[in-house]
């Protein structure tokens, strides 16, 4: 009963208050809940959710656009300007946004774009400690007696606590800083792996890239001298084929406009507190209850406002 209220509240006082202090900047992401699909739009700046739509389906390319225009029917009607857009790397709306929002800055969240590099360089990490299991010698049962046999065993023990070594710290090749401790350990575990060093200084490089210090163009001409480099090193190539990938430079628009956040994690946020959700709420999931479950939160955060005040004025007078 609560959900159908609160529901029927989302088309009328909710998206005043939602909009009273727009920032001009927001986040859209998708979350999957089974065979349904939350579209979410949040504020980049004051965190507040302005819209969502419970899709029956996998989004399309025409319910993106569809979601886009009820929005910016809500600027129009109000008088607001949208300044810029954060999504994360999936291929559903850069046409969308380009259909109804024109050259509105359109920008890749950073976390995202290195979450996929990460990700190469630790299966790149993972893809050498499997190559050096497969060189270690096989030994026979027993001591050794000739030296052929002592040298294989010395050879397979050096192998597997390198192995065992590349496995425990493997953080250190993503890591964004290291101690001067960690440096030598990382020297240690990747000599004679030179491969290893070059990944660990081209991740050093992307990191650099999005320092707020620097501008967008001058950030891009690096990425584009880093590409060269990359390009020129075969093995390391094929590895880090996501800096080739047109949303690293999206990646990068945050630089020109300081108000603009790097993530989307405004949005993030409430995906997470929906999953929670998803956790304590036992019911049969559907349309209609998914729509009413995420009104219900909407109306909470609507409501937090005034809950304070009442809190606050209550223990005032309590404490005379």
């Amino acid at each position: 009963m609560g959900g159908k209220k609160a529901a029927d509240k989302m088309e009328s006082a909710y998206p005043d208050w939602a909009l009273a202090d727009f920032s001009g900047y927001i986040a859209i992401d998708e979350l999957y809940d089974g065979p349904f699909c939350v579209l979410s739009m949040v504020d980049n700046h004051t965190f507040k959710r302005i819209l969502y739509q419970v899709l029956d389906h996998s989004p399309e390319h025409k319910d993106i656009e569809a979601f886009l225009r009820r929005f910016k029917s809500a600027l129009e009607q109000r008088g607001l300007l949208l300044q810029g857009i954060t999504t994360d790397g999936s291929p559903l709306y850069p046409e969308p946004l380009q259909a109804v929002f024109g050259a509105v800055p359109h920008q890749i969240c950073e976390f995202h774009i290195i979450k996929e590099l990460t990700k190469a360089i630790l299966r790149a990490v993972a893809k050498e400690r499997k190559k050096l299991a497969e060189g270690k010698p096989k030994v026979k049962r027993g001591r050794p007696y000739t030296k052929m046999a002592k040298r294989a065993v010395r050879k397979r023990k050096h192998l597997q606590q390198k192995v065992a070594d590349l496995f425990e710290h493997r953080y250190l090749f993503v890591r964004h800083e290291l101690t001067p401790a960690q440096l030598r350990t990382l020297q240690r575990i990747t000599r004679g792996l030179s491969q290893l060093r070059s990944l660990r200084a081209i991740i050093e490089k992307v990191y650099r890239l999005f320092d707020r210090r620097c501008r967008s163009d001058t950030a891009l001409a690096k990425l584009a001298k880093l590409r060269q480099r990359v390009r020129r090193f075969k093995q390391v190539r094929s590895i880090l084929s996501k800096l080739e990938s047109p949303n690293l430079d999206k990646a990068l628009t945050f630089l020109d406009d300081r108000l603009l956040p790097s993530t989307s994690n405004a949005v993030e946020r409430g995906n997470r507190r929906h999953r929670k959700m998803q956790k304590t709420v036992y019911r049969v999931r559907t349309q209609e209850n998914i729509n009413n479950r995420i009104a219900l939160d909407m109306l909470r955060d609507f409501q937090k406002e005034g809950r304070t005040d009442t809190i606050e004025t209550l223990h005032y007078a309590r404490a005379g």
